[in-house]
């Protein structure tokens, strides 16, 4: 008897790492969208829209996986470009206000992502410790230049630089995490096919052991 079930296991997307952050750039881009975009504007509700549909993408399309692995890979890459559509915003958020993107191996980058923030308030937190430390850092340096009768120091970043930087490092978390389901769904639907070609191979096993 065939023992492959003709609906798998589906829907499991909150155990999804890539739903977890996701949600989590959808949480954070909701904030940071409401205290620094004016609410009025059209990139207030676009980058808000391309965040929420990084998150429904990938729940869609984990339940649609019940029938249709096509679906769910086609859903999960709609998630991937929302999500490349909203970093976009936040890089010209940041080019147009003059304000600094981080370099990919900028250590901040780095304590951000060890940090493991499971929720908005997290991150608020750490972003306004970031703040704080590039600020005495800053005040330190001014007084060593003072002293020193050397250049003047480069000063601290502003709170909305640094957290669109911080929003910009979940998200590319995210499409990190998204673009290797994307690679093992194409793999598994190359290697096993979808729904259609499933149905077929259990209806012929439960013809070979019909008595």
């Amino acid at each position: 008897m065939s023992t492959e079930p003709l609906i798998p296991t589906h829907g499991g997307y909150r155990n999804l790492k890539s739903f977890q952050i996701a949600q989590l750039v959808y949480d954070v881009t909701v904030r940071f969208c409401d205290r620094y975009i004016d609410p009025r504007s059209r990139t207030h509700d676009q980058m808000v829209q391309a965040a929420r549909s990084g998150v429904q993408n990938i729940a869609e399309g984990s339940q649609a996986s019940a029938t249709s692995k096509k679906t769910e890979l086609k859903l999960t890459s709609v998630a991937r470009a929302s999500l490349e559509e909203l970093r976009l915003d936040y890089e010209d958020f940041l080019r147009q206000r003059g304000l600094q993107l981080w370099e990919r191996n900028d250590h901040r980058r780095k304590k951000l992502i060890e940090r493991r923030c499971s929720n908005a308030d997290e991150v608020a937190r750490w972003v306004k410790e970031q703040h704080g430390q590039e600020n005495r850092y800053s005040s330190i340096k001014s007084t060593q230049s003072l002293t020193s009768m050397s250049s003047s120091p480069g000063g601290s970043s502003t709170l909305p630089e640094i957290g669109a930087n911080a929003a910009l490092t979940l998200i590319s978390v995210a499409c990190s995490l998204l673009d290797r389901q994307i690679s093992q769904l194409a793999t598994t639907f190359e290697s096993e096919g979808g729904f259609t070609e499933k149905l077929y191979r259990v209806r012929s096993a439960h013809n070979r052991n019909r008595p």
